[in-house]
């Protein structure tokens, strides 16, 4: 028997359909539309249109509705017999009706309260024991669903965002641009608000700092438990200007959780003075209430900062922690030593150059047209930044693969004059010390892009590139033009000085002590024999620390460190001897005597060393999750040394990064440690 073809709802006369949502054609309501129900589009137009509500004969009806045509009986006495009509299974009475038409109908229970429980001021998550600060909202805990346990998102049947959520997503939208509080009393911004949201009402900025506030104070608690559960912790001090004319320093943490996995945090943005030796003493105080606030004395190994001043503490100021600087201000100050007077009149004039086609918009239009005609890549020339020494590199790179467009372009008198022509044109030579300049500025780019790495244990790398730089990289060569081999060893010297590479100390460095605790340099190839000695002896001197700073740790420990000893009473018993060699070596020699897992901590440091090296390609945690077992007391040791990062904040040197060092020079001094807190902790 076929089946009879189901009518169209007549509630489709007041939606239409938009993808997987509706729009009510009365209010521009947006509604989520899913498997066909029109429940929620039919309560929509009972609670906002109840005189315009549709009946069909396979819908539920409405009281509301009815009670209102009843009352305009005597006005329009058809309208019951069309209401009858419509719907004939509806029974219309003269008596009391079942609900009032003003009775609001009480909201129905959000289904997150299926999962989380709720605990004086706090929910708990059924499902993995988390805890949330409850403010009489579920936006939070909705979040959490969404983020945590995606396969358990309730469906409530309510699609409509509540005004509730609607702030909440301000308030996210503003901490992850880093806008201004005071947008939200905007003209235009709330006149977007109340078009896309219906009844909606703006909160004040006062209301909005509130709940970021809120966001701040729980992202706080969070980063509180984390470092509770943390052995070793390094810290980064990241000096930057923001207006007006106002200098800060953003103190962040980075550690290594308990399954190898590399964490950072922002902990604290202080302000800073500009003077020279009164803030010296300033910044290490500053430092020392940070880690104080933080519950982290005793556990910073090394602070890494990226200013050269100012920042190595005075005789009265004892720190517990080792400083490095920041591998892309070092490199920034190497490359400005040995930017000479000819390289620097050459970069002038390709800057010029760039200008003019930025600027003179018959110029770019051509430029375009002869990038077509010589079949080049349609790319924009690149400006560079007296800030950034790499953006040299990129504009250099960019000049020459449009070099022969460029000098067509300047050569056609219906463009460019002639005496205009005569003062942007480079000449040979020059392009070929740019020819020349720009691999040697591509190297220490790449250097740069490694160590800045958010992936990597980048503070490992420093030394390993830094040799390889001086030793490879930075030596003149035959075909190399003057200009860019006075460059080469003005920059090789610069390294060396600031990279301390002939120091005695060298093996005492944070940096060269995580090159060895990283298994892919751990060989420490690039140093020379006696370095390598020293550096192994170092090795053993903190492993010996180590031993020292765990002797009464427990009988756990203790029992570790006996297990490679046999135990030679065994064989003394006469009852216990056995014929078997086999058996007898063991008992000799002990059960530990092939294991790969090594207790003693000198036998642990000599099998770490004799281990093959894995290669470049490989995560150093990743390796040491696996093998960490293997040598306890190395895994503590590269714990403490592998989570310190080669810069002070790896992501300034991405284009993300530039755009937030852009934002947060723009915020307002009241809010810019809340601001940069939940941005960077988001």
């Amino acid at each position: 028997m076929k089946r009879t073809k189901r009518r169209r709802s007549s509630v489709w006369d007041c939606f239409e359909q938009m993808g997987s949502f509706v729009r009510c054609v009365k209010c521009n309501a947006m509604l989520k539309y899913c498997g066909g129900a029109t429940s929620s589009m039919m309560n929509h137009m009972t609670r906002f249109h109840p005189s315009t509500t549709p009946l069909d004969e396979d819908e539920k009806p409405v009281i509301c509705a009815v009670q209102s045509v009843e009352e305009e009986g005597t006005a329009q006495p058809d309208a019951q017999q069309q209401v009858a009509v419509m719907s004939p299974n509806v029974v219309v009475t003269s008596g009391q009706p079942e609900r009032e038409c003003g009775e609001r109908k009480r909201l129905k229970r959000s289904s997150v309260w299926d999962i989380f429980i709720r605990v004086d001021d706090e929910v708990h998550c059924t499902m993995c024991d988390s805890k949330l600060k409850y403010r009489s909202s579920t936006t939070s805990m909705m979040y959490h669903i969404k983020n945590k346990h995606p396969d358990a998102v309730p469906s409530d049947g309510v699609t409509l965002a509540t005004h509730a959520e609607v702030t909440e997503l301000v308030c996210r939208m503003i901490e992850k641009d880093m806008l201004p509080i005071s947008m939200v009393n905007g003209d235009g911004f709330r006149e977007l608000l109340a078009h896309t949201v219906y009844n909606y009402k703006m909160p004040s900025a006062g209301d909005i700092t509130r709940i970021i506030e809120g966001h701040f104070h729980e992202k706080v608690d969070e980063l509180v438990l984390q470092l509770a559960r943390v052995e070793k912790v390094a810290l980064t001090a990241d000096f930057w200007t923001g207006l007006p004319c106002q200098r800060y320093m953003t103190v962040s943490c980075s550690f290594i959780t308990e399954d190898w996995q590399g964490r950072s945090a922002v902990l604290q943005t202080h302000k800073v003075s500009w003077e020279g030796h009164s803030s010296a003493d300033g910044v290490i105080e500053k430092l020392l209430s940070t880690v104080e606030c933080w519950g982290m004395a005793g556990k910073v190994t090394v602070c890494v900062h990226n200013n050269t001043h100012n920042i190595v503490p005075t005789q009265g100021v004892h720190v517990t922690w080792d400083y490095a600087t920041c591998f892309a201000t070092t490199l920034q100050l190497a490359v400005s030593d040995g930017l000479t007077e000819d390289l620097l009149q050459i970069i002038s004039m390709a800057g010029r150059l760039v200008k003019h086609f930025k600027h003179n918009t018959l110029a770019g239009e051509a430029l375009e047209q002869k990038q077509v005609q010589m079949c080049l890549p349609q790319h924009k020339l690149i400006q560079s930044s007296k800030a950034r020494w790499d953006t040299i590199c990129d504009m250099f790179e960019r000049l020459l693969e449009q070099r022969w467009a460029i000098k067509a372009v300047l050569s056609d008198r219906t463009v460019t004059g002639r005496q205009e022509a005569q003062t942007l044109e480079i000449g040979d030579d020059c392009w070929q010390t740019i020819e020349n300049f720009s691999p040697v500025l591509a190297t220490l780019k790449w250097a740069t892009t490694v160590i800045s790495a958010e992936t990597e244990a980048s503070i490992s790398n420093i030394y390993p590139i830094t040799f390889s730089l001086i030793q490879t990289h930075l030596v003149p060569k035959e075909n190399d033009v003057e200009q860019v081999s006075e460059f080469k060893l003005k920059v090789q010297n610069s390294l060396r000085d600031h990279m301390e590479v002939d120091s005695s100390d060298l093996a005492s460095k944070p940096a060269l002590i995580a090159s060895m605790l990283d298994p892919r340099h751990k060989h420490l190839s690039f140093l020379t024999p006696a370095g390598r000695l020293a550096a192994k002896v170092k090795l053993h001197e903190l492993v010996s620390k180590l031993d020292v700073a765990t002797t009464t740790a427990g009988p756990k420990e203790e029992q570790q460190e006996t297990l490679i000893t046999p135990d030679i009473s065994q064989v003394a018993r006469p009852s216990q001897v056995r014929n078997d060699t086999k058996n007898t070596m063991v008992l000799l020699l002990g059960d530990n005597y092939s294991s790969s897992y090594a207790t003693d901590s000198e036998t642990q440091v000599d099998y770490y060393l004799r281990d093959i090296a894995p290669s470049l390609e490989i995560n150093p945690l990743d390796w040491w999750k696996v093998n960490g077992p293997r040598f306890p007391k190395l895994a503590t040791l590269a714990r403490h040394y592998l989570c310190v990062p080669g810069v002070s904040l790896p992501s300034l040197l991405s284009e993300d990064g530039q755009t937030f060092a852009s934002m947060r020079a723009k915020l307002n001094p009241e809010h810019v440690d809340m601001m940069v807190f939940v941005n960077r902790n988001g």
